[in-house]
């Protein structure tokens, strides 16, 4: 009788362990833990730690709570200014409904990269190519407002959204080399214009003040030859004076003409390009020339004072 009674004991004990067994369940703390007691949803969601549930009766769904990085595939589109690009991208999101999660979709994570896939096409064909590449914070926004409007009903949150690259064709970024290119030397031009420019109105003020000084050009010149004298050249400068060559010039044209010499003809008109060709004298006898008095007295008192030579 005792035995049979050890027995049972040992027995219902070994029952008890099995069941305690198969009822426990551990949930972590980052997740939650779903019971659906013969098919039906039990309204408390059993949080982390250690929890029992009827072995055979109830299933237990665990659900993870952490954020979950989701990469999105490249997706080739069209852009509205008609660029072929591919874009791909990144997801983060994270359950905030366990139940919803289980209850409202099959497989919350693929439905979430589904939905990312097509949103991401449906804002590549609205935008432009100067949007993708400079207005990146405009789009992800958009993006992630596309994505999280049919998520809310899965349980699902997203959290942020970021587009990583954009890839153009080769044609496409020679020709946006072309046009940077282009466009950096049209501001060089324009700001080398601008220096010009200012450049000249300092020379023209410059020379109003060293019109108004004539010293001031001297001390001008004397400092062009310091400088070209600092650098170990060969070239040799010789400063003349401007003022000197004026003062030159009005003392030549001042000048009285010398006794004897006659004065300097007035300018006359230039003679016509071509001129008729002077008649053909025929040849006679040398002309006489007329000699001056003063040139004739001259040449006879020469030959007088001219002493005779020895035979």
């Amino acid at each position: 009788m005792v035995e049979a009674l050890v027995t049972a004991g040992i027995a219902a004990g070994s029952a008890g362990v099995v069941y305690l067994l198969a009822a426990a369940r551990v949930v972590k703390q980052y997740e939650r833990g779903v019971v659906l007691r013969l098919g039906r949803l039990k309204a408390s969601v059993r949080g982390p730690g250690l929890t029992m549930i009827v072995p055979f009766v109830d299933r237990l769904r665990k659900v993870n709570m952490q954020i979950v990085t989701m990469p999105v595939p490249a997706q080739d589109g069209i852009t509205r200014d008609n660029v072929t690009v591919r874009v791909d991208a990144v997801i983060y999101f994270k359950v905030i409904e366990p139940t919803d999660a289980v209850i409202q979709v099959e497989d919350y994570q693929f439905a979430v990269a589904q939905m990312a896939q097509t949103s991401l096409r449906s804002i590549i064909g609205k935008s432009d190519l100067d949007d993708l590449l400079s207005n990146r914070e405009k789009l992800n926004q958009g993006l992630e407002l596309m994505i999280d409007s049919p998520a809310i009903g899965w349980g699902v949150q997203i959290d942020r959204v970021e587009i990583k690259d954009v890839s153009l064709p080769e044609t496409m970024k020679r020709s946006m080399a072309r046009q940077a290119e282009a466009d950096r030397e049209r501001r060089a031009r324009v700001i080398n214009a601008d220096a010009e420019l200012q450049a000249s109105k300092k020379l023209a003020e410059a020379a109003g003040v060293m019109s108004q000084e004539p010293a001031a050009l001297q001390l001008r010149l004397l400092q062009t030859v310091v400088a070209v004298a600092a650098e170990k050249n060969s070239t040799l400068v010789l400063p003349f004076p401007v003022e000197l060559l004026r003062f030159l010039e009005r003392a030549a044209q001042q000048a009285p003409p010398a006794p004897g010499e006659a004065p300097p003809a007035p300018p006359t008109p230039s003679a016509p390009a071509a001129t008729p060709p002077a008649p053909a004298v025929p040849p006679g006898p040398p002309a006489a020339t007329e000699i001056p008095p003063a040139q004739a007295h001259s040449e006879i008192v020469g030959e007088e004072d001219t002493p005779p030579r020895d035979l």
